[in-house]
Formats: structure tokens, sequence, C-alpha cells
């Protein structure tokens, strides 16, 4: 009898292109060229276009001191998490009776496995994820991995929101189906539903029996004051009295992208169900990472909870997002001096640290090669990117994309 036989374990695996955003950055790293400009990954800079630590991190960083390297417990830094929940959801019902399960997590990705996980293992029944298009990449390749079939919905056209085509792909969903739902600062696009298309957007997923799962990568980065980029939140769960997820990152508001912090909630409708959900969390803690980083939660619970540095901290966010802001004016205001064929007011219609241009994925590359300027190409750019020593620079690198580069 003959034996099967094989090279290797791995005959049939199959290469992954790597992941898109991170390929900009390590295309950017590997340029040489002074003028080199990079608006890929999500990240703050400076008007000098360095990053920024932000003086509310630093003075938490001096009143923490050593603070050691032992393990948290398996939800993380109570702390930070009362912090966090107390940041996000004050003044509701929900947060004043109790009735919120939460858990630290690896940042804004770790936040949605967890509540990815949370709602499998709960027994929720839901088997449908209902996302934008476009969105963030990793919430298809996350709630993909994670058993869920994932659907689409048209978000975006003719440079806004389309408000028309999300609705009508949302009537589709049902009780078996979550849908994300970026809190404010949609990525990558930057148009968010205005206050009465919340509400309407709400009042469908509360009659469809939708479980809504609020992306909150933004909240204070966005229009420099919390409270206006959690509007959305407490709506949901405050005003017509649903349950949902939050899940919070504190890479963007703090600057905290290496540390991964981030938080997932569950607001739920009485007590108990917080505590069994509490629990849930904790194993699937437990299943994934065991427990989260410590040194980042320390920082994020000092900020939170010292009243001097996060007044510092309102101060910070009123920084970065106001010189976002500018950005976006002056890279407009350029357009328009230059006579760059186009409408470009929706640059300065969307919000947060994205800009949506809407040119072709040929002239993204064109910029690339010529300007060496490095963005996604989807078109989106870190709005964060821009400074005065380079803005004039990317308005003519993407005049000259615009006119020569036809598709």
């Amino acid at each position: 009898m003959g034996s099967l036989s094989r090279n290797s374990l791995f005959d049939d695996a199959e290469f992954i292109p790597p992941d898109a955003i991170f390929d900009v950055t390590r295309r950017y790293v590997a340029d040489s060229n002074p003028s080199k400009v990079n608006l890929g990954q999500g990240t703050y800079r400076d008007e000098n276009g360095q990053p920024w630590v932000l003086p509310s991190v630093r003075m938490a960083k001096v009143k923490l001191g050593d603070c050691g390297h032992e393990y948290l417990p398996i939800a993380g830094l109570k702390s930070f998490r009362d912090g966090a929940v107390k940041l996000a959801l004050h003044g509701t019902e929900a947060f004043d009776d109790g009735r919120v399960a939460s858990c630290q997590a690896l940042s804004g990705t770790g936040s949605l496995l967890l509540a990815g996980l949370a709602l499998k293992k709960a027994n929720t029944k839901i088997t449908t994820m209902y996302i934008t298009e476009p969105t963030w990449s990793n919430h298809a390749l996350l709630f993909g991995s994670l058993g869920f079939k994932v659907v689409s919905l048209p978000y975006y056209s003719n440079g806004a929101f389309d408000f028309d085509s999300y609705m009508n792909g949302l009537k589709k969903a049902d009780l078996t189906s979550a849908v994300v739902l970026h809190a404010c600062a949609h990525n990558p696009t930057g148009c968010d539903p205005s206050r009465d298309q919340w509400k309407d957007i709400a009042k469908l997923v509360q009659e469809k029996e939708i479980f809504p799962i609020f992306d909150s990568a933004y909240l204070g980065f966005n229009s420099g004051s919390v409270d206006e980029d959690a509007w959305a939140i407490r709506y949901f769960v405050d005003v017509l009295k649903l349950e949902a997820s939050v899940c919070l990152s504190f890479a963007k508001s703090m600057g905290l992208y290496g540390e991964r912090i981030g938080l997932v909630s569950f607001v739920t409708r009485c007590t108990e169900t917080a505590r069994t959900m509490s629990s849930i969390l904790e194993n699937v803690q437990r299943a994934t990472v065991s427990n989260p980083p410590a040194y980042g939660a320390r920082i994020a619970a000092t900020v939170l909870g010292t009243p001097e540095i996060a007044d510092q901290w309102s101060k910070d966010l009123i920084t970065m997002s106001g010189r976002v802001k500018s950005m976006r004016h002056r890279l407009y205001d350029e357009l328009t001096n230059l006579h760059t064929p186009g409408d470009w007011t929706h640059l300065i219609k969307q919000t947060g640290m994205f800009g949506y241009t809407g040119i072709s994925p040929s002239q993204v590359a064109y910029l690339e090669e010529k300007y060496h300027v490095y963005m996604a190409d989807t078109s989106r750019i870190s709005i964060a990117g821009l400074n005065e020593s380079n803005v004039a620079y990317f308005a003519r690198a993407l005049d000259d994309a615009v006119r020569t580069v036809k598709d």
C-alpha cells in the first residue's frame, strides 16, 4: 500500500495580503524623500507633524510614578472601568441604576471583539452584523472571523451621508441582527447623521428589535466635547431605553495608541442582567487575553479621576479637534484658490480625524508615485497628518492628480 505524504502541514495555506493601512505606513517609513507626507494611519500629529503626548497624560504619568507591574483582574482596572462608563453614560438612568456591565479591552478592536464574543456566549440568537459601506476595514474582518454574517449598508453618496439608502437597507434587519453604529466621526467618511436622522435610525432599531453596538473611538476628539459626541448613545439608551453595547477606545482621545486601552460595556434592562453580562465578559476575556494591560489603564483612570487633570484633558481635546478643523478649512481654501476641478465643500462638512476626498485609486497611486503622498486607496486621508508646512504641497499635488489622471 502506498503512503500519504506531504512536504509541510501548511502546503494548502494561502498568503494573506498585508493590512492596507499598515502597509501604507510601511511604505511611508521606507521612503527617504524629504517631502513625503503620511495621510494614512489615524494618529494625531501636532502642528510640526510630530506625535503629541497630551499635557494631561504627562500630568497623569507624573502622578502615577512607579506603579509596579502586577496583573490586573480579568475585567481590568476598576477605577478605569468606572471612570470610562461614567464618561460615556453619566446622567442616564442605566448609569444611575447600575445597569451597565463593563470590561477593560484592548482598545477599540478588543472592545468590539469582546462585544461579539459576549453576544454569542449570551445565547442572544444574533447571527447577522450590519455595518456601513464604507467603514473601518476591521469591522468586516473582525465580525466575520467570529462567525457572524456581515451585511453592508450603503452609507455614502455624492459627498454626504446617504440617509435614504442606509435606512432602506437597515429595514431588512430583524431581531437576529445587530448594527454597528459609529457614535461620531464616521470612519472613513467623516459624515455623521444629524440629530433628527439619529432619531429616525433609533426608532427603526427599536421597531425592528435590532441590537445596537456603538463603536465610540472618537468621543471628545470629534467636537472637543465628550457630551456632544456621546449624544446618540445617550438618546438610544436613555430616551428610548434600549439595551446596547458601547465600545470605547482611548487611543485617539488620549493619544494612548500603543497602550491599547479600551472598554466594552453592555447597557441592560436590569441589574441582574448586568451582573450576568459582567460574568460573560470576564469569561470571554479570560479565553482571549486573560487579563488586560495595566499601565495605560492607570493613566486613563488618573486622567478621568483627577479633577485638575480632567480639566486639562478637556483643553487637550479642544486643542486636537480645533487643529483638525482648521486643517480642513486650510485644505479647502488651498483647493479653492487653485480652482481644482470639482466641488470640495464636502471636506469642510465632514468631521473627525478623517476626510473622504473621493478621488480614484489611480489618482491615489499617482500621488504616491510622483509626490510621495501616502494615503488609503479608498481616498481617505487623515486630516491630522496635515499642517502648515505640508497642506499647500498636498493641495497642489491633489490638484495635479485630479487634472492629470482621468479614469
